[in-house]
């Protein structure tokens, strides 16, 4: 019988994920306009007193649900990575529920950009569903290779089982795999496409108000999430001198963080049918290599 969750840890994870998320905010401001830790403050209080516009005979259902499910995603899937050497759900088969709550991500953006009724989000979203389709097997593979270094599906146990040698250092296609798909997972920087300025934003063009504070919220804590998981995944999880291990998980999700956020002002945006080729001729095969070169060094 697994024992109970540290209350601590129910109540620190909450936390974590919004202070990143609100950091990823103003990190993107100050890297776009050189704004202050407050402007994502000021932008929040701005959507939450603006009016609500609404489109003719949209599905005001649908909308509601595709903008709190992408937040609501993020923090599920924010439940089984470990801060520190403790996770809120100590899931055997963590890595999987991880990324079954970032295929919700799919499910938020299509509701989204179908739900409106205008021809903007539609479009958005389809383009979501052809990067997700790009972007999701390789991202798989690089998720099972890190698996299959640590006969684990679970998160500590993957953590646990860089102790001699972080999983970066021997698998670097697949950690680099998994940054890249970390950025189609959540439309950003170059894979942002489905929310880009040709499309006057893409499936977020007709949010307004509240909804779309809670939409792009919720973009920021899956790409803090992601960059969360990549620490437990390739980075050794908490291990480190001197700190204690929530420290070093803290400070290790920052740092990618930083440069999944950074990334977005340094390349241009990718067309999707350019994109889908890279995948299908290049990421797929170089992961399916490196889970192949990683089975046969644990086999031996």
């Amino acid at each position: 019988m697994s024992e109970p969750t540290p209350v601590w840890a129910v109540v620190a994870l909450p936390l974590a994920l919004a202070a990143l998320t609100y950091s990823a905010a103003a990190m993107d401001a100050g890297f776009r306009a050189g704004s202050g830790l407050v402007a994502p403050l000021r932008e929040g209080v701005r959507l939450i007193v603006q009016q609500r516009r609404r489109t003719l005979a949209p599905d005001v259902l649908l909308v509601r649900i595709g903008v709190i499910s992408l937040p609501a995603a993020a923090l599920l899937a924010a439940t089984v990575i470990p801060l520190g050497g403790t996770s809120v759900w100590g899931l055997s088969v963590g890595v999987v529920w991880f990324n079954a709550m970032e295929v919700v991500a799919w499910a938020s953006l299509w509701l989204t950009g179908w739900g409106v009724n205008s021809a903007f989000p539609l479009v958005g979203g389809y383009r979501f569903l052809a990067q997700g389709l790009a972007y999701e097997l390789p991202h798989m593979f690089a998720l099972i290779t890190a698996g299959l270094g640590a006969g684990s599906l679970d998160f500590g146990a993957v953590a646990a089982a860089q102790d001699d040698l972080w999983f970066v250092v021997w698998m670097p296609v697949a950690f680099a795999v998994y940054l890249l798909s970390a950025l189609g997972m959540t439309f950003w920087g170059p894979l942002g496409h489905p929310v880009a300025d040709d499309l006057a934003g893409g499936v977020a063009a007709e949010l307004s108000g509240p909804d779309r504070l809670l939409f792009f919220a919720g973009r920021f804590a899956l790409l803090t999430v992601a960059a969360a998981a990549a620490v437990p995944l390739f980075l050794g999880g908490g291990a480190g001198p001197w700190l204690p291990e929530w420290a070093w998980t803290l400070i290790k999700t920052y740092a990618v963080l930083a440069v999944l956020v950074w990334v977005r002002q340094r390349f241009p945006v990718i067309r999707m049918d350019r994109f889908m080729t890279a995948a299908w001729m290049v990421l797929i095969p170089a992961t399916l290599l490196q889970t192949l070169v990683v089975g046969i060094v644990v086999v031996n």
